[in-house]
């Protein structure tokens, strides 16, 4: 039985930097790192520089370093990542 997935899409002004499905979100907040699972509830959240980890159906994680401060809103199963700037590690 495979996982439950949900949307994700990771951008800055220039260009879109990831798109996919995926089943887990590690991204860092204010207060610290947020984890977004399948069916999370409503967030919109401030993003500080930091990895954001995503997991979809391959075995090691994707990685990204946020080099800047972002907002993360969480809807439905979709999310948006919204940052000045970040890379793939």
């Amino acid at each position: 039985m495979s996982e439950k997935l949900f949307k994700i899409h990771i951008s800055t002004p220039e260009k879109t930097i990831y798109e996919g499905e995926i089943s887990s979100l590690i991204a860092p907040g204010e207060l610290g790192y947020l984890g977004v699972l399948v069916d999370h509830a409503p967030l919109i959240a401030n993003l500080v520089p930091g990895k954001i980890i995503i997991r979809d159906e391959a075995v090691q994680p994707t990685i990204f370093n946020c080099k800047s401060t972002g907002i993360l809103e969480v809807l439905k199963n979709n999310v948006n990542v919204l940052v000045d700037e970040a890379e793939r590690a």
